[in-house]
């Protein structure tokens, strides 16, 4: 592509969202350029403070325990309080007890702020999804999502690569890094941001009575979307093998950590550099062909890892399923808002949130279980098998998908920001 093409293209995959979208944009981009902890919180544990691998693993469950609690709460939260509260509230409890787990030394005073850190870094996930979808126009989301996507794996790349450097230094400066832009997330919200949480509208409400039904058991009584919260269990569960099961496969098979680093930084370099492209791409297309495809990518990208025997290998089987995370990224979230009544987004994105968590607290031990008993090429003939269940659900689930409906409130205009249409 030439120079000017590529200048049109950056141009259209950015041009005509709202404001308000673009400071939500960098909110996330800053958070996950602080995103420090995550990265070396195991080498933190067993080499800085001397505990076992064992005890790093607890801590890890507790963190992803507190994200699994945190969701359907936040999502409650974000319909009831608003999005910007629940934002700040997330933000600045985030930044707090991440600068306050730095300073731990105990034991169970690590393992109780680490839970802490989970609930709180968790929550702000249903009010993000919830105040994009309330800000940017249906026919934009997929796009809007993707860049979203785009910023996460972005900041997380930059944020591993600094994270061992600073290491280096000092780990508690790493903590505090993070709690400090976390915090600089928190002004953005605070300075920025309208709520967006859409008015209500009497007149609608006494006619459907909508206000009133959506709560948590709305969502959990509604069959199609507690079936796609199920199959984005299966498919987190596959993507999720890329941090534990591919590692421990890698090792028992005698390649070192750096083999294993170079392997999985094809991922992050796929998506920083496809992300854009890819989604010009899929912005009009069919989601329920899209999500279909990205699960057999997916399982079988994964699949394929059975027959890998050198790092080049290893590489190219990552290739296969971080264009499937590409895809099934920004389409699944736009589904769920799609699927979502617009009072009740918070706890749509709640529910949907903790099916995220909860594979990540499954997940280390299905890939634990399966490569003790029965070796990794049984794990990654399971992922091929349940990406290949994943697909068919879609395939199923999505005959007759709803029409999205342009209904809800306008968004306070922020600075010179294009006028805001209705959703």
């Amino acid at each position: 592509m030439s120079g000017t093409g590529l200048r049109r293209a950056v141009r259209e995959s950015v041009s005509g969202l709202p404001r308000a979208y673009w400071w939500l944009w960098t909110s996330t981009l800053v958070n996950r350029l602080g995103a420090f902890v995550a990265t070396f919180m195991a080498l933190y544990l067993t080499l800085d403070r001397g505990y076992s691998a064992s005890y790093a693993g607890m801590v890890a469950a507790l963190h992803g325990l507190g994200g699994v609690i945190s969701s359907l709460g936040a999502g409650v939260m974000t319909d009831r309080l608003g999005r910007r509260p629940t934002l700040l509230v997330s933000q600045t409890a985030t930044a707090l007890s991440v600068a306050l787990l730095g300073f731990m030394r105990d034991p169970l005073a690590i393992a109780a702020v680490a839970f802490l850190v989970g609930m709180a870094s968790n929550a702000s996930r249903p009010a993000v999804q919830a105040m994009m979808a309330d800000i940017v126009r249906p026919e934009d989301r997929i796009r809007a999502f993707s860049l979203n996507f785009w910023a996460i794996n972005l900041g997380f790349a930059i944020s591993s690569a600094g994270a061992g450097f600073i290491a280096e230094v000092s780990y508690l400066a790493g903590f505090l890094i993070e709690a400090g832009m976390t915090l600089v997330c928190a002004v953005l919200v605070f300075v920025k941001l309208p709520e967006t949480r859409p008015e209500e509208d009497s007149g609608a409400m006494e006619s459907s009575g909508e206000r009133e039904f959506v709560s948590l058991w709305t969502v959990l009584r509604d069959g199609r979307y507690m079936g796609v919260v199920g199959l984005s269990f299966l498919i987190a569960l596959i993507f999720q093998q890329g941090y534990l099961g591919l590692p421990v496969a890698m090792g028992a098979a005698g390649f070192t950590p750096a083999d294993f680093g170079m392997a999985i930084a094809v991922n992050g370099v796929l998506i920083v550099v496809l992300q854009l492209p890819v989604t010009r791409f899929i912005e009009h297309r069919d989601p329920r062909h899209l999500l279909v495809a990205s699960s057999l990518l997916a399982g079988y990208g994964f699949g394929l890892t059975a027959f890998a025997g050198s790092v080049g290998v290893f590489a190219l089987t990552v290739c296969v399923w971080t264009l499937a995370e590409i895809v099934n990224a920004p389409t699944q979230t736009g589904l769920v808002v799609r699927l979502s009544p617009v009072h009740g987004r918070g706890r749509y994105q709640g529910v949907y949130t903790m099916s995220w968590a909860v594979a990540a607290l499954v997940a280390p031990l299905m890939s634990g279980f399966v490569i003790d008993h029965w070796g990794a090429e049984w794990l990654w003939g399971t992922c091929a098998v349940v990406g290949t269940v994943a697909g068919l659900g879609y395939g199923l689930l999505m005959r007759r998908l709803p029409e999205e409906e342009e209904t809800g409130a306008v968004v306070p205009a922020v600075g010179t920001a294009p006028e805001v249409k209705t959703l």
